[in-house]
C-alpha cells in the first residue's frame, strides 16, 4: 500500500519501521524523488505529489508532524481552522486520486498522535495505519531478550525485567543500555542482575525506589549511601527532592485508593507501559503509614520553601529528614 500512517508513543519502533521502509523504497534523492513534508510547508502537499520524480519512476513522500492530525476544536480559527480545511481537502484529494497516488508515489504520514478524522480515514480506507503505542513489560522483555539473542547472548525474564526497572521503559534507552550489556558477557554469554547494576545507568526514578525500599526498612546507612550516590552522579539537589516529593505523592494516593476502592493505576495516572509499578508503589506504601507519608511531604515542600529563601542548606536539611525516618 502506498499511503501509510505511522503513528504513536514508542518512537524507536516506529523510526525503525520507516527506516525500513525508506530501505525497501530504493535510491532516495533529496529534492527530486525523495521530499520531506513538515507543518511549515504541508499545504504544498498535493502539489509535491503531482510533481513528477525526474529521473525516477516513482517518489518517496514523508510528511512528519504536519499538524493535520490534530483534535479539531469547536472554537478553531486562524491557523487551527486553516489546517482543518487543509486536512479535509487532502483527504478529498486521496479519495479521487488514490490509483494515481499508488501508482507515483509512496506517501508516508508521521505523527505523534492521530485525531480520527476524515485524512485518517481516507488513509485507513486506500491505505495503511499504524499505530506504535508504547510497549507493556511483556513486550518490552521481548524486544529486550530479541536483541540479545541476536548477538547470542541470554538474559533470562527476571533479569530482563530487572533491566527494565532499572533503566525505565524508552526502548531507545533500553537498546543504549543493553548494547553495552551485550558487549560486555561477549557471545554465548549470560546477562545477569549482577551485569545490570555494574554497568546500567539506572533512571532516577527506580534509584528513588531503592532509596524508598531503604527508608521503609529503617535502613538509614544504605538510604543515606543511595542518596550520596546520586550527588555523586551529579543529580541536581532539586531534581531530588522533587522525586522523591512526587514518589510519596503517590504511596499517600496508594492509601487514599485503597481506602475508596479506585483504580490505582488510574488514580497514580500511570501509562500502559507502567503498570507493572502498581505492586511495587503498593508495597513501598505498606512501610509508611498515611500520618507518616503526609508528614514527610509537608517536610519536603518546607525544605523546598526554606532553601530557597536561603534558611537552610537543602542538602543537610534533604538528609536530616530522610535520617529522621529512617530512626
Amino acid at each position: 500500500m502506498s499511503i501509510k500512517l505511522l503513528y504513536g508513543e514508542e518512537t524507536y519502533l516506529l523510526e525503525t519501521k520507516l527506516k525500513r521502509l525508506k530501505k525497501d523504497f530504493g535510491e532516495l534523492v533529496k529534492g527530486i524523488n525523495y521530499i520531506q513534508i513538515d507543518e511549515t510547508n504541508v499545504s504544498e502537499l498535493i502539489s509535491d505529489i503531482e510533481t513528477p520524480a525526474f529521473g525516477f519512476e516513482r517518489k518517496l513522500i514523508v510528511a512528519r508532524n504536519t499538524g493535520l492530525f490534530k483534535k479539531a476544536k469547536k472554537t478553531a480559527k486562524g491557523q487551527e481552522l486553516a489546517m482543518i480545511n487543509l486536512a479535509k481537502k487532502i483527504a478529498e484529494y486521496i479519495e479521487e486520486n488514490n490509483s494515481l497516488i499508488n501508482e507515483a508515489v509512496e506517501l508516508i504520514f508521521v505523527e505523534e498522535e492521530a485525531e480520527r478524522n476524515e485524512l485518517y480515514k481516507a488513509i485507513e480506507k486506500y491505505g495503511e495505519v499504524i499505530e506504535f503505542p508504547l510497549l507493556k513489560l511483556p513486550g518490552l522483555i521481548e524486544n529486550v531478550q530479541k536483541i540479545c539473542a541476536a548477538y547470542k547472548v541470554k538474559i533470562d525474564n527476571s533479569t530482563a525485567k530487572y533491566f527494565i526497572e532499572s533503566c525505565g521503559t524508552n526502548m531507545q534507552d533500553l537498546i543504549n543500555e543493553i548494547r553495552k550489556l551485550i558487549e560486555y558477557v561477549g557471545a554465548n554469554g549470560v546477562i545477569t542482575k549482577q551485569e545490570v547494576d555494574l554497568l546500567s545507568i539506572k533512571q532516577i526514578d527506580s534509584v528513588i525506589f531503592d532509596l524508598t525500599d531503604n527508608l521503609g526498612k529503617r535502613d538509614t546507612r544504605k538510604a543515606m549511601e543511595v542518596l550520596n550516590n546520586l550527588i555523586y552522579e551529579k543529580e541536581p539537589i532539586q531534581k531530588i527532592l522533587i522525586t522523591l516529593y512526587n514518589h510519596f505523592k503517590k504511596l499517600y494516593i496508594v492509601k487514599e485508593a485503597s481506602k475508596t476502592g479506585k483504580d490505582l493505576a488510574g488514580a497514580m495516572k500511570l501509562k500502559p507501559n507502567q503498570m507493572f509499578l502498581t505492586n511495587k508503589y503498593r508495597m513501598q506504601a505498606g512501610y509508611f503509614s498515611e500520618e507518616e507519608i503526609e508528614n514527610i511531604l509537608e517536610e519536603f515542600i518546607n525544605l523546598d520553601a526554606n532553601y530557597k529563601v536561603g534558611l537552610i542548606d537543602i542538602n543537610v536539611g534533604l538528609e536530616a529528614i530522610l535520617c529522621r525516618y529512617c530512626s
